[in-house]
């Protein structure tokens, strides 16, 4: 696949529908936050997951592409 993995951290604890937004992702938790790593192919996926996250009233603590 082309394009480049992603972790969003965000604070808190998805709820059940929040999790269900993010298909094909992986979601940890850890202490007061959850962590949200994902395949993105191109800038319109990235932009498309930061407003997914803003639509769901998460609060985006940090966000950084993964190096393999």
């Amino acid at each position: 696949m082309d394009g480049y993995r992603y972790e969003l951290r965000v604070a808190g604890r998805l709820s059940e529908r929040a999790r269900d937004a993010f298909p094909d992702t992986t979601i940890d938790v850890v202490p007061a936050e959850t962590v949200i790593s994902t395949d993105v192919v191109d800038e319109s996926g990235l932009h498309g997951l930061l407003a997914l996250c803003r639509s769901l009233g998460l609060e985006v603590t940090s966000f950084h592409r993964v190096v393999p």
